[in-house]
């Protein structure tokens, strides 16, 4: 017990440092891609619910591609893939040699790219949870499109896709654990150098799920305060499960 206790502590032998790094490094991971997701799941919501035939059939086919597609074969695409693409636009301009891609923003992308495809679902079931007839009497008090956006949809859409949202988050940050295959030193990365190098497997791998089951309790947490925020004043509804 002594000795996981060094090993896991902040001392010379210890890799109490690495380990903390690594957590951070999940957290940047998870938060870039989540955002990009959110950013690319709203304008696809938005296509959705109001876009011309184009751009609507452009996120339908977005969402079915992105559903049918192993999350670890995106990141792949855009890691090896988009390096490749990279260097090739690259050796037109006359650069030569490869170019590196860092491993941070292709995860972040790839990551942010599949749960767009989900967040977007969320977000366009909360637009149509709002009652038809609060958009109907919006327009015929004369209020501007923005204004009804600002004051009526973003609100109320944004109160019912939170519990959906809080569960995308969940899955973002364990899906950024597939990002370790391009030498991003994120926490299962970590773990598994620390695993090889101390060969004892049973104790990195436990500190690993450790370190996520603390980052997704404490973000649940943090879900789960703004959820009650969000519904204070509507006793009728149920805040989450």
């Amino acid at each position: 017990m002594g000795e996981a206790f060094t090993l896991l502590g902040f001392g010379p032998e210890g890799w109490g440092h690495a380990l903390l790094t690594a957590g951070l490094t999940t957290l940047a991971v998870s938060a870039c891609a989540f955002a990009c997701g959110l950013v690319l799941g709203t304008l696809c919501a938005w296509a959705k619910i109001a876009g011309p035939p184009v751009l609507r059939r452009a996120a339908d086919i977005y969402g079915v591609v992105l559903r049918g597609i192993p999350d670890l074969l995106v990141i792949y695409l855009f890691y090896f893939g988009g390096r490749q693409l990279v260097t090739t636009i690259a050796n037109q301009f006359g650069h030569t040699g490869p170019v590196e891609i860092s491993g941070f923003v292709a995860g972040s992308l790839a990551i942010g790219l599949i749960s767009g495809a989900a967040q977007a679902e969320v977000l366009r079931g909360a637009f149509h949870a709002i009652p038809p007839g609060t958009l109907e009497a919006a327009r015929v008090t004369g209020m501007r499109r923005w204004t009804m956006f600002r004051r009526i949809i973003a609100p109320q859409a944004l109160r019912t896709a939170l519990p959906g949202l809080g569960n995308q988050w969940q899955s973002v940050i364990k899906e950024s654990a597939l990002v370790s295959v391009t030498g991003l030193v994120e926490t299962l990365r970590a773990v598994s150098v620390a695993a090889n190098s101390t060969e004892l497997p049973f104790l990195f791998f436990l500190a690993g799920g450790a370190i996520y089951l603390a980052i997704t309790t404490v973000s649940g947490l943090v879900f789960r305060i703004a959820e009650w925020r969000a519904m204070r004043g509507q006793p009728a509804m149920r805040v989450g499960g």
